[in-house]
């Protein structure tokens, strides 16, 4: 059976995967680019965005294996759009016409609305399920491949609670929030399920992955 993978997942000191006070102006509220800045400086960050250059090393490493064996994504309103977007027929993410997941990509909404197919691959699907549903869906979807789980916060740690996670990789950036949407709350001992590894990168970060053990 294909795996779900989360991968960059970046999370602040105290926990923090988003700030406070999400708009179309600041997708991650009062964070900033500050918790993505470590992938943003790479050679598959500058990539995606379509610029060359970055920086090589233990980052890049890690963020580049965002792309392998991905047959399907799957990820909250929070990440589709700002809040309010479901009012907007006109919305279709904010990434543009050529999306980066190429994907079949399932957006987990209260009110679904007709597919939105863009360049490059991507369709975004809009569904009304429960995790464990979705994830049928998606893997159906991605043939063999496996699902990533793109987040936001609240989408990652419904997976994890529902023990359906088998791949995960957290990246902790040195700063403090102190406020926005928390990541661990309520995933007591979850490190019992895993194996877990930590690498420190010069630039600061820490990555964890946590591996599904058998």
């Amino acid at each position: 059976m294909s795996r779900v993978r989360v991968h960059n997942f970046s999370i602040s000191l105290d926990g923090f995967a988003t700030g406070e006070g999400l708009s179309a102006e600041e997708p991650f509220g009062h964070a900033g680019e500050r918790l993505h800045e470590w992938m943003f400086a790479t050679r598959f960050g500058r990539a995606m965005s379509g610029r060359p250059g970055g920086t090589e090393g233990v980052d890049d490493a890690f963020a580049e294996r965002h792309e392998p064996g991905i047959g399907a994504e799957v990820m909250g309103a929070g990440k589709f759009g700002p809040p309010g977007w479901q009012d907007d027929p006109d919305w279709r993410g904010w990434w543009g016409p050529n999306p980066p997941f190429h994907t079949p990509t399932y957006v987990l909404t209260h009110r679904p609305r007709p597919p939105i197919e863009m360049e490059g691959g991507t369709t975004f699907h809009f569904l009304d399920a429960p995790p464990a549903e979705a994830l049928a869906v998606a893997r159906e979807a991605a043939g063999g491949r496996d699902v990533r789980l793109g987040g936001g916060p609240t989408v990652v740690r419904d997976f994890l609670a529902a023990g359906l996670v088998d791949h995960f990789h957290v990246v902790v950036v040195p700063i403090v929030l102190g406020r926005g949407v928390r990541l661990w709350d309520g995933l007591e001992a979850l490190e019992e399920q895993y194996d877990v590894a930590t690498v420190s990168s010069p630039t600061g970060v820490t990555h964890l992955t946590f591996g599904r053990r058998a």
